[in-house]
């Protein structure tokens, strides 16, 4: 059952009474400010329909979420210099005006993985060639000043729709201004070209020049608590924690490290300086709690950590391991290792991974 707003309704009354005045005028000097009437109000009707596209879009970006892409960062809903998502989280930072669809690192980006379209439609704008690189201080950004999107394309999607994707893989982007595209055409590959500190894709879409939270829809109300419509062609599960990648290194691994890709490997020197378990995490807060387990190839436990979170944080690296020493040596074999985030009860994330050392 279609809900319909009292705006809504006061348009379609307006239709409906301006289309009946039309149909009983006879006099030739009223007809052609009735058609003008009629013209509007169906203009008033097809703006009312428009605004709730009843799943017209789809993600953009050819992944599974939850599998090898994730959402990070949200619309932000709050007016003021806070930040508040549309699940009540703080995935998401002060003005960001769409929702971010990442991937693990460079090395998945390096192998490509699709931008596509969420809806048909016609290229308004392109930009290509900004080289891709994480930005790590404010000279970073400042240097990216004017070219923010990075890589990028808009879209108009019809009845007042338009959608911007930004952050695209430098020279992968593959359509041109002019062009019409269908809901799933590829137009590049995800990248960390613009203000990006992590490889991803951000679309921002726009009814009526006016930026909109896909998981709420045009209509709604500013902060978290509001009724949602969302415009997404499937549900899209809000996931406010979670797993980015998980691995083993032989040194203390950095954010840089990890989101290059670095430390992936499932063998390493048995004369490795040591042997670190990590987790890269998403929306931690303060006080969730982790627990780490580290056990020998002959099942001797060599840690068992458990530590809370000491502050809320978008992205988080945690790690355990041990020194190799003359006087306590790595043995050779299968390492293993757990990891569990909880939250109260609940449990978050758990992570089992194993390596050989030879």
């Amino acid at each position: 059952m279609t809900i319909i707003s009292k705006k809504h309704f006061s348009a379609i009354l307006l239709a409906v009474g301006l289309t009946s005045a039309a149909a009983c005028a006879n006099n030739t000097s009223v007809n052609a400010p009735i058609a003008q009437a009629n013209t509007i109000a169906q203009r008033l009707v097809s703006s009312t329909v428009a605004q709730k596209p009843s799943g017209q879009f789809g993600k953009p970006i050819d992944c599974t979420l939850g599998k090898d892409c994730f959402v990070l960062l949200y619309f932000d809903r709050d007016p003021s210099p806070a930040a508040v998502d549309f699940g009540c989280g703080r995935q998401t930072y002060d003005g960001h005006d769409g929702t971010d669809f990442a991937i693990p690192d460079a090395k998945a980006m390096a192998k490509g993985v699709p931008v596509i379209a969420s809806a048909a439609g016609k290229v308004l704008r392109v930009r290509d060639g900004v080289v891709d690189r994480r930005l790590q201080n404010p000279t970073d950004k400042a240097n990216v000043s004017g070219t923010e999107c990075g890589n990028g394309i808009v879209i108009d999607h019809g009845a007042g729709w338009e959608a911007q994707y930004c952050h695209l893989r430098q020279n992968s982007v593959v359509v041109k201004p002019g062009m019409q595209v269908q809901k799933s055409t590829v137009l590049g590959m995800v990248g960390n070209s613009g203000m990006a500190s992590f490889p991803h894709v951000h679309v921002t879409f726009r009814y009526q020049g006016k930026a909109v939270d896909p998981f709420v829809g045009a209509d709604a109300k500013l902060g978290c608590n509001t009724a949602r419509n969302p415009i997404w062609d499937k549900p899209i599960d809000y996931v406010s924690t979670g797993l980015i990648r998980a691995g083993f290194a032989s040194k203390a691994p950095d954010d840089n490290a990890i989101w290059a890709g670095q430390f992936s490997e499932t063998k390493l020197p048995i004369n490795s300086p040591a042997l670190i378990f990590w987790v890269q995490t998403y929306g931690v807060l303060k006080g969730d709690r982790e627990e780490y387990k580290l056990f020998a190839p002959n099942g001797e436990t060599i840690a068992n950590a458990s530590k809370e979170i000491p502050a809320p944080s978008r992205t988080w690296l945690g790690i355990v391991g041990k020194k190799n020493s003359t006087n306590s040596p790595l043995i050779p074999g299968v390492w293993r290792a757990e990891y569990r985030l909880t939250r109260g009860d609940r449990v978050l994330t758990e992570v089992k991974r194993e390596v050989e050392l030879r």
